[in-house]
């Protein structure tokens, strides 16, 4: 070995027990028998030893070479999972065996993880996931398992039955490190799952039994709500001392950075260093798993030579497995109460049961996190009893405050991120009472809000406004139709549940449509000029108009829907908004354009109504000098009473809902893991990914990168709303 110049090189004469050789040992074309002792000293490997980087990469390189023959990659996954076991068993287990434990897991990952982002071919051969067929001792410990059935069963055994104490803190975190690598392989997939698809660990975690998941999908919700930071009198060196970088430290900085968060976390001056990686990393873990999807069966064959409609057949004949993970997330229920049926029989079987109170509570405070971000909308989306719990609470600030100051904040978030944020909004919109109760909230200032001073504004007013305003930053920058249409479904489902709407929120409500009547007017405009030089052109009969007239239509469905929700407003909540009706007289010349608008002149027939009801009081009650604000607004409150709606055509009241397409993986999968390669440290070789398009803009090419991405991201849109008119 020492004529190989990547080979660790003999730094004493006990060579057999320095690290150097053991190392070396391992990645070398020796193979050591599974019950060999060498796999001992390996694991007993002091934490105070260091490689270089370049050292560590060759290393990886001579195990992908010799792995075929060795099976040492197997082997220490076996005795990985042979320490986690000990640990879980022997309740006095010393902090040798929990080293020895974090040593297998860093050695396991950083190989395993080099092996997949440098797999040649789909099935990742390179990891050969068996031991040879001499080695006597396989059925000992495997039995008739696969040997990533093993592994993963001892990794969730341990993650979801062993207490998260200061002493095995480290190695929690250093398993779902683990989980994140050896799920990774989907980044080499596509965004659609295919049958052809290899995943064996994530497969592995998708078969174990109901009452393993649903402990440690527990497990990992508890540890995102408990949020342990890490203990700052840990014995391990890499944590309780700064110049002391072991095996943890010197394996990690090869092949995978974020082995390195906890002592990164501890010694970091950055805001960074004040979260949990714990929590952290159990949110991505469970992000992971309750995304992912199996394709197992494809009805049909799909012929070969065209491979658009082969990939269209092939998505319509999917079917998939039930994502047990999945399952227990929308199955939760909270630990103050018994989980009852339609029926109205408690639940049986296991269920994972939380405190949602406390779960609330942490959604609320961290979600500037795009990850906490992700887990709400899954909650509110799967889970009708945390749904429930939500739309009862008091205090919806908790939650609606983070989100609506994300959304001032847009121009700083990734468009998912905005996306996201809003569909919870019109997730929750849904129910009348959330729109009701918004309004009965008073907030006595907005400290966020910069663009103007609110005082003793409602939380529902500011829902209006920040909606508004996203509309308009969509406009310059984003222009996302769907999520225009996301913003106004919300404002027309709260609507007709408005409640003594502030003057500002009256006044952005009528300027949107002012907005939005220009961007009209000017498409009108450009599309007439595309009609006459199509005209005056002979030599091009079908002049392209496509572009304009559809963005005209597009501007002419906004325009009506705005009209609806200033519609219900007047029909349904008019006595208890009188800034609503200044603010329409104020600016009532922006609708004349408009009144005989074949698409607007019914709803504006109504605006109208109420208009000249209220012109008329004030011109019967107009003297000499000039009207303050204050009178018009007093003559407008005193005939609210007397408003009796005489005249008013009712239209059909629309409300909103939210559904997901019947793919939502081809969207989620590729997002999930876009959220993990940026936020926990994990470097993964962007060349190999296929689950989504890797090569990172610079800092300059950001506005065109965001522009591009919105764009793909609208011709693969895997959401859609549905309309639902009540009779």
């Amino acid at each position: 070995m020492g004529a190989v110049p990547s080979t660790p090189r003999r730094t004493s004469s006990r060579s057999q027990d320095t690290a150097e050789y053991l190392i070396g040992t391992f990645v070398g074309e020796e193979s050591f028998p599974i019950s060999s002792d060498f796999w001992q000293k390996l694991l007993e490997l002091p934490l105070s030893l260091q490689w270089p980087t370049h050292r560590v990469q060759q290393a990886c390189e001579l195990l992908a070479t010799n792995n075929y023959k060795t099976r040492h990659l197997a082997k220490i996954l076996i005795h990985m999972a042979l320490c986690l076991q000990e640990c879980m068993t022997n309740s006095g287990a010393s902090s040798l065996n929990y080293e020895k434990a974090i040593n297998a897991v860093h050695i396991s990952s950083v190989f395993l993880k080099h092996l997949i982002e440098n797999a040649k071919s789909d099935r990742i051969e390179e990891l050969y996931l068996s031991l040879n067929d001499g080695e006597s001792a396989s059925k000992d410990f495997l039995g008739d398992q696969k040997l990533e059935d093993f592994v993963i069963h001892s990794v969730l055994g341990f993650i979801g039955s062993v207490n998260t104490s200061d002493e095995k803190y480290l190695l929690h975190v250093e398993l779902l490190n683990f989980m994140l690598i050896s799920m990774s392989t989907q980044l080499l997939s596509g965004p659609s799952p295919r049958p052809k698809d290899f995943n064996p660990f994530i497969d592995a975690a998708m078969s174990q039994d109901r009452a393993l998941v649903i402990v440690v999908m527990r497990k990992l919700l508890l540890n995102y709500i408990s949020r342990p930071n890490v203990p700052l009198n840990s014995s391990y060196p890499v944590v309780s001392g700064g110049n002391q970088s072991g095996v943890l430290q010197r394996v990690g900085s090869a092949a995978a950075n974020f082995v390195l968060m906890p002592f990164n976390y501890l010694v970091s001056s950055t805001a960074q260093g004040s979260r949990s990686p714990l929590a952290d990393c159990s949110l991505h873990v469970l992000l992971v798993l309750i995304h992912y999807r199996k394709c197992i069966v494809s009805n049909g064959s799909v012929a070969s030579g065209d491979s658009i409609s082969s990939d269209s057949l092939l998505k319509e004949n999917s079917t998939f497995y039930d994502n047990p993970y999945c399952k227990a997330l929308e199955n939760a229920s909270d630990v103050e109460f018994d989980r009852v049926d339609t029926d109205g029989n408690a639940h049986n079987g296991p269920l994972v049961r939380l405190p949602f109170a406390l779960l609330f509570d942490t959604l609320g405070m961290c979600l500037a996190d795009e990850g906490s971000v992700l887990l709400l909308y899954s909650l509110l989306q799967g889970n009708p009893d945390f749904l429930e719990y939500v739309l009862v609470r008091t205090d919806l600030d908790t939650l609606l405050m983070p989100i609506l100051e994300a959304l001032y904040n847009a121009s700083t978030r990734s468009s998912n991120q905005i996306y996201m944020l809003l569909i919870i909004l019109l997730i929750l919109s849904q129910d009348s009472s959330f729109n009701s109760s918004i309004h009965k909230l008073i907030l006595p200032a907005v400290p966020w809000y910069k663009d103007r001073l609110l005082h003793q504004t409602s939380l529902g007013s500011l829902m209006v406004i920040i909606l508004i305003r996203t509309v308009q930053f969509n406009l310059s920058k984003l222009r996302d139709v769907y999520l225009h249409t996301t913003c106004l479904a919300t404002l027309a489902n709260m609507a007709p549940h408005v409640h003594r709407l502030s003057s500002y929120a009256s006044q952005r409500l009528v300027s949107l449509f002012d907005m939005l009547s220009r961007k009209y007017n000017r498409s009108a405009e450009l599309r007439d000029i595309k009609v006459d030089n199509a005209k005056t052109n002979s030599t091009e009969v079908n002049f392209p108009t496509d572009d304009a007239s559809t963005e005209m239509h597009i501007y002419t469905d906004f325009l009506r829907l705005v009209l609806e929700i200033l519609n219900a407003i007047l029909s349904y909540a008019l006595p208890r908004n009188p800034e609503f009706i200044y603010a329409i007289m104020h600016r009532q010349e922006v609708f004349q354009p408009f009144k005989n608008h074949p698409r607007f002149n019914e709803l504006l027939e109504n605006i109208y109504t109420v208009l000249d009801f209220f012109n008329s009081r004030i011109d019967a009650q107009r003297r000499d000098g000039d009207w303050s604000v204050e009178k018009v607004l007093q003559v407008i409150i005193n005939n609210c009473r007397s408003w009796r709606g005489e005249g008013l055509k009712m239209f059909t009241q629309l409300r909103f809902t939210y559904e997901q397409e019947s793919h939502p993986e081809e969207f989620f999968i590729p997002y999930v893991w876009q959220l993990v390669l940026s936020t926990c440290g994990f470097n993964f070789n962007a060349g190999v990914i296929n689950l989504f398009p890797a090569n990172l803009p610079s800092e300059k090419e950001d506005d065109e990168a965001t522009t591009q991405d919105d764009d793909k991201q609208q011709k693969g849109e895997p959401h859609k709303l549905a309309i639902y008119i009540d009779p």
